[in-house]
């Protein structure tokens, strides 16, 4: 009986864990306001890879720039802004506004594309 009874708090934990990583994106796309999917295939379209190294993006092998890697667990974007969606959205939307001697072109992003690269690279854990 306890054997069994263990085995289903291992099973319980791994359900668990499952539900917390669905809960954690959905958490993302509700911050804001975007859709990661939608996200990666903005960061393909235009091209970010050339400078950026973009995890589960292929070709986005880039070392002119930071790597994206674990991008969610970062305090600062750009040395410059806290790591929060809006200011995340901000530096997407127009880099030189908010540190003006950066390499990091202002892209033309919509305010909605954006939302949806920041949605996507806050699932970079």
């Amino acid at each position: 009986m306890s054997l069994r009874i263990a085995l289903m708090v291992v099973a319980v934990a791994f359900a668990l864990a499952a539900c917390e990583g669905g809960r954690r994106a959905a958490a993302y796309d509700v911050a804001t306001g975007g859709r990661p999917q939608r996200g990666a295939a903005i960061i393909r379209a235009v091209g970010c890879g050339s400078c950026h190294t973009v995890p589960g993006i292929r070709e986005a092998d880039g070392v002119v720039a930071p790597p994206l890697n674990f991008f969610s667990r970062r305090s600062f974007i750009a040395g410059e802004l806290p790591n929060t969606p809006e200011n995340l959205i901000r530096w997407l939307r127009d880099p030189p506004s908010v540190e003006p001697r950066t390499a990091m072109p202002s892209l033309g992003l919509s305010e909605q594309d954006a939302r949806d690269i920041a949605a996507y690279l806050y699932t970079l854990t």
